[in-house]
């Protein structure tokens, strides 16, 4: 293995500054364990077509058993916290009514396993995993999906909240709500515009009544992860950035205008309006409801150009000139810094943040400097945004192993530990071991 290594170290950052890495449930746990119910994902990836290789998560890397191993991992790398999800049909197999003991019990042992190697716990209570008997009933079409989400988040908090750091309701709302009711390239696969008009208002106030139930129940330190991706357009025709500044609406303003402004993009309202849910318009003082921190995903950017002969939004992603990653994704930590300055500004940067994740499939087995060199820049453009008085107190790197890459299968490799499917032999890659380096010590060098 090449010596790969990071131009920054522990000491570069503020004192406390949390380094973590993330990872998912359905990802790595294995689904068809421990008395865990299906979800929508169970039935995305039985229709053929939706995933790459007719792959499933049943076993994915077998988290389940080999948590011990894993969490030994994250310690082992010099790392203060792991973000995790709660798969939602394991605790709750039909989505409401009686819970899973085997699956509480689990998630007792993965928290107190944190615990025990000084890992802060950093929960997600909902990562993509929507209960199918849930789905059946309109998922997050329907609005009483923020009374099943609150219901459950109540359930997790009041059984762990006394042992988690932190808690975010929900991951990424944009591929929640478009990727898989718009776009339809997640579950539950969907190409609809009023079921993604939906799924847009109802994740945002499932996250609001959420945060005012936990809120009662005396949790804190609650927060939300969106992702970005920047908007860029193709050219400085008017119409390309219209194009441009429409996509950045629909990814990146929406969400946080419902949760900072009461208020969702004109540009965005001009196609979904028609399609919205009746009373949207009244719920904003529940999805506004206050924060104690907020998360930024961000992987790439796109670039935007115009197309005038497809209905709304009448755009198109068009490849662009930078280095891609094996997702075909542009590498540009420039990004990093442009989104966590626009939320910094949002927030008037009184709020902390967090990057919650950042990183990059590459299918190099074990010596990973396209990751290496990835993660010193965004952590660089991290270090930037501090510098510039962005309240940024963590980063979370993407992920600690491969994994189950939702529709692509287990392809695309975004892990720091390479996993060896058929064995279920975890790697230490490069990329881990320049981390371990960098963080491993608060005197510089």
């Amino acid at each position: 293995m090449d010596n790969a290594t990071l131009s920054f170290s522990r000491s570069d950052f503020p004192e406390g500054f949390v380094f973590g890495t993330a990872a998912a449930a359905l990802q790595i746990e294995g689904s068809g364990y421990g008395g865990a119910g299906p979800s929508h994902w169970d039935t995305f990836c039985a229709t053929p077509g939706n995933i790459a290789n007719s792959e499933n998560t049943l076993v994915a890397c077998d988290h389940y058993h080999r948590w011990e191993e894993d969490l030994d991992l994250v310690r082992n790398a010099g790392l203060d916290a792991y973000r995790f999800s709660l798969s939602w049909p394991r605790i709750l197999p039909e989505g409401r009514g009686t819970p899973n003991e085997e699956g509480l019990d689990f998630y007792d042992r993965l928290i107190d396993g944190m615990l025990e190697r000084g890992l802060q716990p950093w929960a997600t209570l909902y990562h993509w995993e929507m209960p199918a008997a849930l789905s059946d009933l309109g998922g997050w079409r329907n609005r009483d999906v923020a009374n099943w989400f609150t219901d459950y988040s109540r359930l997790v908090m009041n059984r762990f909240g006394d042992r988690i750091e932190g808690t975010a309701t929900l991951n990424e709302p944009w591929c929640v709500a478009w990727l898989s009711h718009f776009l339809g390239h997640h579950a539950p696969g969907l190409r609809d515009i009023r079921a993604a008009a939906h799924a847009m208002h109802h994740v945002l106030l499932a996250h609001g009544t959420a945060v005012q139930a936990l809120r009662a129940d005396g949790h804190d330190n609650l927060g939300i992860v969106c992702n970005f991706e920047y908007s860029q357009p193709a050219d400085d025709k008017p119409e390309t950035i219209r194009a441009a500044e429409l996509n950045d609406a629909i990814y990146n303003r929406w969400f946080v205008g419902g949760i900072f402004e009461k208020t969702y993009p004109t540009q965005v309202l001009e196609g979904l309006a028609p399609h919205m849910p009746q009373g949207w318009q009244d719920d904003f003082d529940v999805i506004a409801t206050p924060l104690d921190w907020f998360g930024i995903n961000y992987y790439t950017r796109s670039v935007i150009a115009a197309d005038p002969v497809s209905l709304w939004p009448s755009y198109m992603t068009v490849p662009g000139p930078l280095p891609k990653t094996d997702m075909g994704w542009e590498i540009y930590p420039e990004g990093l810094l442009h989104f966590l300055k626009r939320v910094g500004d949002l927030t008037d940067r009184k709020m902390p943040i967090y990057v919650t994740e950042n990183g990059l499939a590459d299918s190099e087995p074990v010596n990973d400097l396209v990751r290496t060199d990835y993660m010193d820049s965004h952590f660089g453009a991290a270090l930037d945004a501090i510098k510039s008085g962005v309240p940024l107190k963590g980063f979370f790197t993407w992920s600690l192993m491969d994994n189950f890459e939702w529709a692509f299968g287990y392809d695309k490799r975004f892990g720091m530990v390479h996993v060896d499917f058929e064995t279920q032999k975890r790697t230490p890659k490069a990329s881990w071991h320049a981390l371990r380096q960098a963080i491993s010590t608060n005197q510089p060098g």
